[in-house]
């Protein structure tokens, strides 16, 4: 049970850090942000394991979720069918 209230808090944390660094207006609610960070650490994770750059309980791979978060944020947003701003 503990580990499933810290896969949320993380998860929280990360989707947080995700829509901080990612400009542009990314309005979502706790859940969407939770979501967010859980799928985030999930791609990050399964694609850094997989690719060799890291193993499970490193630091780098919080950093690689929080990417992970962003890539999915874009994602996220180039699906929606919201107008896009041009800078």
């Amino acid at each position: 049970m503990i580990g499933i209230l810290w896969m949320i808090l993380i998860g929280f944390i990360v989707g947080l850090l995700a829509r901080a660094f990612k400009p542009g207006d990314d309005s979502m609610g706790f859940i969407l942000t939770t979501l967010l960070g859980i799928g985030g650490a999930l791609i990050a994770g399964f694609t850094g394991r997989m690719l060799g750059w890291y193993s499970p309980n490193e630091p780098v791979g919080f950093i690689a979720s929080i990417v992970g978060a962003i890539a999915l944020l874009f994602i996220v947003n180039a699906f929606s069918g919201k107008p896009r701003e041009v800078v």
